[in-house]
């Protein structure tokens, strides 16, 4: 992975917590939702593993959010 792979890994797996933070969900419970395990959602968020976009689909659609909005960058 290089350092321009892990900026952009990183910068999914933050706005994939505020959102799920904003939702008011666990890990756990955004994980049952999703049908993914704690540990995916907990090493997604840190940056740690580069989500598959059907990862990331299936994160999107429990937490009601449109898929793009977590490649959004500010």
């Amino acid at each position: 992975m290089t350092t321009k792979d892990s900026k952009y890994t990183k910068s999914v797996g933050l706005n994939i917590k505020l959102a799920r933070v904003k939702a008011g969900l666990t890990q756990e419970a955004l994980a049952e939702k999703a049908d993914l395990s704690r540990e995916t959602i907990g090493d997604t968020e840190r940056g740690i593993k580069s989500p598959t976009v059907a990862t990331v689909g299936a994160i999107a659609d429990a937490l009601g959010i449109d898929m793009y909005k977590l490649f959004i960058f500010d």
